[in-house]
């Protein structure tokens, strides 16, 4: 029998913007929440490549960004392949480049499906949702992990070392 004062630990949700990224070989799609997580929204696809970290960087100043949620892709079965070890060199990278600001990897699966399946219900073909499929992606991704914390009251996915 439980004591009517016995405490249960309180879920705390960390209050702050988080930036979410989905990245891609030739694309990065990238989404945003408001300062209370209840609702992302998208701000821009940044090309692959050189400059894509500096790009990053600068949203995530834009912004206050307390952290950054950098979509893992993992098979069906949850294994990792060439694409996930990409990205979690990217991760490691970016989490150096922006350092304090923290980095987490969160499991993908599905996302860019997601995406594409809600821009078919909208009404935009294949060819015009190319240019924001990415940005789609990347709110599916921050959504997730944004009641993944709201629900558990701990930080989504692991969190990435910084490299560098």
């Amino acid at each position: 029998m439980s004591d009517e004062h016995d405490e249960v630990p309180e879920k705390v949700f960390r209050r702050g913007r988080r930036i979410a990224v989905d990245v891609g070989d030739a694309r990065i799609g990238v989404a945003v929440c408001d300062p209370d997580g209840l609702i992302a929204t998208p701000v821009e696809t940044v090309p692959a490549g050189g400059r894509s970290q500096a790009r990053l960087k600068a949203i995530v100043e834009e912004y206050e960004a307390i952290e950054v949620v950098v979509g893992l892709p993992r098979s069906l079965n949850g294994k990792e392949g060439p694409a996930a070890a990409k990205v979690r060199e990217y991760a490691g990278r970016l989490a150096g480049l922006l350092y304090p600001v923290g980095v987490r990897l969160v499991d993908e699966r599905m996302t860019t499906v997601t995406a594409a399946a809600g821009l078919r219900a909208s009404g935009r073909s294949a060819k015009k949702g190319r240019s924001v499929i990415d940005q789609a992606a990347a709110v599916v991704i921050l959504q997730s992990a944004l009641e993944t914390e709201r629900v558990s009251g701990r930080a989504p996915g692991e969190s990435v070392e910084p490299v560098i």
